[in-house]
């Protein structure tokens, strides 16, 4: 629809002003389906931050990681994707946001820009786990295009996020499943239980 809309404005100014000669709708600055700078610092589809506080107890009993020991992991693989040059300092927002966009009828070519994420932590005062991931350029829909497909359409509906009016939960969902993601994968390479759960649960099983 916005491309449509642009050509026509494209067109008209084209009809009104003689001199220019050629329009291209696309130029690569928008970056459409690849990551980028400038998706992250202007916001291309929606900007989301999901966050949670874990207790401490929880956070020991159910994922055998202390807070302290999850923080100073985070730290370190912060001086890894600065190293990196990536686009995001968590581990694999890239698989929740592919799962929920295949579920949900969404455009999977944009997990290129959509995975590019901010996760910041720290220990509150009461020694639990503050947690939070912002996704600063997520390209959903809840209308249209594949959202339509009887299966997708059912996984929206089950979510309440078909039609119009329906996209910033949507997003808001999306979020929250990258948020549970990193939390899981981070407790267990912090606590050396990633590769053991691999062996123990992998499809190779």
């Amino acid at each position: 629809m916005v491309g449509r809309a642009t050509f026509a404005a494209c067109s008209w100014i084209l009809d009104k002003y003689p001199g220019i000669k050629h329009f291209y709708l696309e130029s690569n600055l928008a970056t459409d389906k690849k990551a980028s700078q400038v998706n992250i610092m202007r916001t291309r589809g929606k900007r989301v931050t999901a966050e949670a506080v874990v207790k401490r107890d929880v956070l020991i009993q159910h994922m055998r990681v202390e807070p302290e020991s999850l923080f100073y992991h985070h730290s370190i693989s912060n001086v890894g994707t600065i190293l990196s040059g990536a686009n995001n300092n968590g581990a694999h927002s890239a698989n929740g946001i592919t799962a929920m966009f295949i579920a949900t009828g969404q455009d999977v070519a944009n997990v290129s820009e959509s995975s590019a994420g901010i996760l910041y932590s720290e220990i509150n005062g009461d020694g639990d786990f503050y947690f939070s991931i912002t996704i600063p350029s997520l390209i959903v829909a809840t209308y249209g295009g594949g959202t339509g497909l009887a299966t997708q359409r059912e996984c929206l509906e089950l979510l309440g996020c078909y039609g119009a009016g329906k996209v910033h939960k949507l997003a808001e969902i999306v979020a929250g499943v990258v948020l549970a993601g990193e939390l899981s994968l981070g407790a267990a390479i912090s606590s050396s239980d990633w590769v053991s759960s691999h062996e123990r649960y992998g499809r190779n099983r």
